[in-house]
């Protein structure tokens, strides 16, 4: 059940769980007859198991085992006999008691129904009351916690455990390994339990096992006046932890058997622990577990400012053990980043709308009337160590040839000539690198080190007890390992944190504590919270249908290069220019100049060309009859080899500018003016127009423009500079 409320006006919904469980019998409705009470349930831990029973009689089981397996033929019963002789054969942890302790006895109790808490039953009963009340003028008081639609026959009531009723999440006060033996042998929940999550007490001292009051969290270890008043936890205290980490040990040794019975061949354990003992645990747990069925070990921050006479203690750990690391149910999980965040610091780059590049936090950025950034980037490999028929071949990107090197190229040129046309490309020295934008994919896989949940993250994690666990650290937990629907089981309950979990995200549950305070402050923080409202995916299938959830994009770069609809946008966006040229030309009539500027007043020749403007010595394209030095063979070498590789913008701005289009002006590509090549030159106006890919913005280049621009004005050349983007999307 899992009641959820988006705002004032949204009517309270309680979702209700399709699952069924035993009929528990009702405080009050049972004596020793009815009860069924079974006496104790020996577990024994299987010698064949622990590695502490290394003497010949366990080596002798090891043998027969194998012999077995040998004469049957079984595969997996040789590889079962096997795995066991390794687990024999390897270190392990040992304690006072452990080896003389091969079994031990539990008593086999009911669990008995208190009350039950039915929001909508509630509100149903209060709504009745009053309209009785109304109407009669008096007001009947109905059993709040009964639910009616369950309530089964008298004569089945009594006949406890043996029905299927409606399921019922459970807060029980009790021992845990009492709870969990009754879970498994009363209720028949062998491998029903998606996920278990312990939070045992981190050592043996009165701070990390009692709180006597709901109103005052600050227990003092050894200090009397701070002990619980609860006879059973003093007793309980002073049993479990009479031999101090031996007894600790064997205590949670004990839980951890019976956890892994109660385990789905899919469910996964997680025990939070601190560093005082997250090494002895974790031998613990590869023991009853089995250290191939180890998934992770996180770490997550529980405080930000903590003094130490060394290094401050800022975060504690969560041991992740699962029942078959085979059949492993996993939800992955990603972290929506944001620039400024850690895992967003290689996007060092920005891209503004006109096309310019930077450095995040260049000043000029911030600059008043900056164009605005449109993305931040950082630069890929564009190779691989994958070899394949054209991993080698020459790719061209404005007019340069590139080269993988040792390696291969990620994609084929084909693909490679789409990240250009898509704006994914950028020359870096020697090497051509693809542009990956934050937006690609905002979202980080999370890792194993939870450094953004310490400290109160939300009122629901403001501490009401002592060892109150962060709902971030359990949430996550809960949602890389359950889906809606499935069973959570925390057999050390403190304030809820895990039932609170679950009930938000619409999980069955199950929690239990020996304090009668951990208990009230339980019922209370789940009886009083708000809880969000989410759509279900598929209403009619209920819970298990899922939510509807958030999604982001992931864009690749094998999805841009293996997209062939990035051709056909590419020739929408830059049809036949000729077409529009003549009516830009119709429409774009020249304003007239004052004599002496421009080309309206300035005499021609009859073939177009200005008289009276000789070319500097050494800029070719000479007119016929004119004297000029030669040109460098080398610099006429390169121009031709330029005009053959010439980038997109490049040849998108030629086909505007060539045979007089524009303006019937003669404009030439890829000019030589010694020692440079402009990209295209009009002598008639004087004019050389450049155009720049993002490399141009690095600070080498920028100074070599400069002097470039610097040079050819001293000759009486004006310089324009458009950006590639500017060319090929304007």
């Amino acid at each position: 059940m899992a009641t959820s409320r988006k705002n004032t006006t949204k009517q309270t919904l309680s979702y209700r769980h399709s699952d069924k469980r035993k009929n528990n019998p009702h405080v009050g409705m049972v004596d020793t007859a009815s009860d069924g009470v079974e006496g104790q349930t020996t577990w024994a831990y299987d010698p064949h198991l622990d590695p502490t029973l290394n003497f010949d009689p366990a080596r002798a089981g090891i043998e027969t085992l194998i012999d077995d397996a040998l004469a049957s033929g079984d595969e997996a019963a040789m590889r079962h006999a096997l795995e066991q002789l390794k687990r024999l054969q390897s270190p392990y942890l040992n304690w006072t008691g452990k080896a003389e302790r091969t079994s031990f006895e539990v008593d086999t109790v009911s669990l008995h129904v208190h009350e039950r808490i039915d929001p909508a039953t509630i509100l149903a009963s209060v709504q009745k009351r009053l309209k009785s009340a109304k109407s009669k003028g008096y007001a009947f008081q109905p059993d709040l916690f009964a639910a009616p639609f369950e309530n089964l026959p008298l004569r089945e009531a009594i006949d406890f455990y043996q029905h299927e009723r409606d399921w019922a999440n459970r807060l029980i006060a009790g021992d845990s390994l009492l709870v969990m033996n009754s879970l498994l042998q009363k209720e028949g929940m062998a491998g029903q339990v998606q996920m278990i999550y312990l939070d045992p007490p981190y050592g043996i001292k009165y701070g990390s096992n009692f709180q006597p009051f709901t109103n005052k969290r600050d227990v003092k270890d050894r200090n009397d006046n701070d002990l619980t008043q609860e006879p059973e936890m003093i007793k309980a205290f002073r049993d479990t932890w009479e031999l101090g980490i031996h007894s600790y040990l064997t205590y949670l040794r004990d839980r951890l058997l019976l956890a892994r019975e109660l385990l789905s061949e899919s469910g996964s354990v997680f025990v939070q622990i601190g560093d005082e003992n997250v090494h002895r645990v974790r031998a613990v747990m590869d023991e009853v577990f089995g250290e191939k069925n180890f998934v992770s070990l996180i770490s997550f921050m529980t405080t930000t400012g903590l003094t130490s006479q060394f290094l401050p203690a800022v975060n504690d750990y969560i041991l992740w053990f699962c029942k078959d690391v085979n059949l492993l149910k996993f939800r992955r999980l990603n972290q929506i980043r944001k620039l400024g965040d850690a895992t967003a610091s290689r996007y060092s780059r920005f891209e503004t709308e006109n096309g310019k590049i930077g450095l995040i936090g260049d000043s000029s950025e911030s600059e008043a009337g900056a164009p605005k950034i449109r993305g931040a980037f950082s630069l890929s490999d564009l190779t691989s160590s994958h070899e394949y028929s054209l991993g080698k071949t020459p790719v061209i990107f404005q007019g340069r040839e590139y080269l993988p090197g040792r390696r291969y190229w990620s994609t084929s040129p084909k693909g490679i000539r789409r990240l250009g046309f898509a704006g994914r490309l950028m020359p870096e020295h020697t090497r051509i690198r693809y542009k990956r934008f934050l937006e690609d994919f905002p979202a980080v896989p999370l890792s194993n080190a939870w450094t953004d949940i310490g400290g109160v993250q939300s009122r629901t994690d403001e501490k009401v007890y002592v060892v109150q666990t962060s709902t971030s650290a359990v949430t996550r937990c809960l949602l890389m390992t359950t889906d809606p629907g499935d069973l959570v089981l925390d057999p050390t309950c403190g304030s809820g944190t895990t039932a609170f979990v679950a009930e938000k995200w619409g999980r069955r549950w199950i929690t239990t504590d020996t304090s009668r305070v951990a208990v009230t402050l339980a019922k209370q923080r789940l009886t009083t919270a708000s809880y969000d409202y989410y759509d279900l995916k598929y209403p009619h299938e209920g819970l298990k249908g899922g939510f509807i959830y958030k999604t982001v994009p992931h864009i690749t770069l094998k999805s841009i290069a293996n997209n062939a609809e990035i051709d056909e946008i590419y020739e929408r966006m830059h049809p036949a220019v000729e077409e529009a040229l003549g009516e830009l030309n119709r429409t774009l009539t020249p304003t007239p100049l004052p004599e002496g500027e421009g080309i309206q007043n300035t005499p021609r020749s009859q073939e177009g060309e200005l008289q009276n403007n000789p070319l500097p010595s050494g800029e070719g394209g000479r007119r016929p009859g004119e004297g000029k030095s030669p040109l460098n063979p080398t610099l006429r070498k390169l121009a031709r080899k330029l005009r053959t590789e010439q980038t997109d913008a490049e040849q998108l701005l030629w086909r505007l500018l060539r045979n007089r289009h524009f303006f019937k002006v003669k404009f030439r590509r890829q000019h030589p003016i010694d020692p440079y090549v402009l990209d295209f030159y009009c002598h008639e106006e004087r004019l050389g127009i450049e155009l720049d890919g993002g490399q141009h913005n690095e600070p080498d280049k920028r100074r070599a423009d400069e002097k470039r621009t610097a040079f050819l004005e001293s000759k009486g050349i004006r310089i324009i500079r458009f950006w590639n983007n500017e060319v090929l999307q304007e």
